[in-house]
């Protein structure tokens, strides 16, 4: 990356307060510190923090190395921008603007510095460019990575939140499935009903699939696994929710459920669960 000039940092500390004053112009024509996600005071906190960083790191030694020791706080900082953006509700597109749009007044004050040397004029204007479009990288690669884990992190909690273990009686558990089973939600629903089993001492586990539309190969191995890992937990696993459509598909793919106990509803699981549990339901008297 090609270095600045002495001259050129000069240059921008003797006019600091006009850059900043443009730079925060310009964000707030793009409408930035204009609405209710982030006020005009916190932006401008935000901008002469980054701005004093800059200069650190501007003034340092091999300030051409944006992976330096000289850049650590200066990417830390962006880095905890860009996850507040994320949980802002910015797009990435927004959250680059904070640092492409210094690209103005710097440029401006570059020209109107060098205006006496067009060599040494280009290359600090290059070296500005190549410098504000590396941090504005860092940027949004810091973002999409926030906002990558953030969306997973809500897809881990909607996971967990559609697979509820249900303590029905005691010793007794209960997982209503509903939509379609797939690999990831496969192994969150084994792992909160494995611990739910050792919390609880559960002897059984019953597995309704009422709620799933359509049980294919790939499904009934989800289911299989499922029912092998409660048995190894020392639990009995049934299935229930089976209907006739259900038990017609699963014949014709020729699947194995054999030693595998089936209900039609989970009343039925829970009246052949509460029986082996040595307990029995009957009607109170008039």
């Amino acid at each position: 990356m090609a270095a600045l000039q002495q001259r050129t940092t000069d240059l921008i500390r003797a006019h600091e307060e006009q850059v900043l004053a443009t730079w925060i112009a310009d964000l707030a024509r793009v409408g930035q510190g204009q609405d209710t996600r982030i006020t005009g005071r916190e932006l401008e906190v935000q901008v002469r923090e980054f701005w004093r960083l800059f200069l650190a790191a501007m003034t340092a030694k091999d300030a051409s190395n944006l992976r330096g020791e000289q850049w650590q706080e200066i990417r830390h900082f962006l880095e905890d921008l860009s996850r507040d953006r994320v949980l802002r509700g910015f797009n990435s597109s927004e959250t680059a603007t904070f640092i492409f749009s210094l690209k103005r007044p710097l440029f401006e004050l570059v020209q109107e510095g060098f205006a006496d040397s067009p060599k040494d004029l280009g290359e600090q204007m290059w070296a500005l460019s190549e410098l504000l479009d590396l941090l504005g990288l860092h940027t949004v690669q810091a973002f999409q990575k926030t906002r990558e884990d953030v969306i997973q992190r809500q897809q881990e909690e909607m996971l967990e939140l559609s697979t509820p273990v249900v303590k029905l009686w005691e010793g007794v558990l209960a997982l209503p499935m509903i939509g379609t089973l797939d690999s990831q939600r496969t192994q969150v629903v084994m792992e909160s009903l494995l611990q739910r089993i050792v919390d609880t001492g559960s002897e059984i586990a019953i597995i309704d699939i009422t709620g799933v539309p359509t049980v294919d190969t790939l499904v009934a191995q989800h289911l299989l696994k499922t029912v092998t890992a409660i048995r190894l937990m020392g639990a009995d696993a049934i299935i229930s929710g089976v209907r006739p459509q259900i038990a017609q598909t699963i014949v014709h793919l020729g699947l194995d459920l054999q030693g595998i106990v089936t209900k039609a509803n989970l009343a039925d699981a829970l009246a052949l669960a509460l029986k082996r549990t040595g307990q029995n339901v009957v009607k109170a008297a008039p």
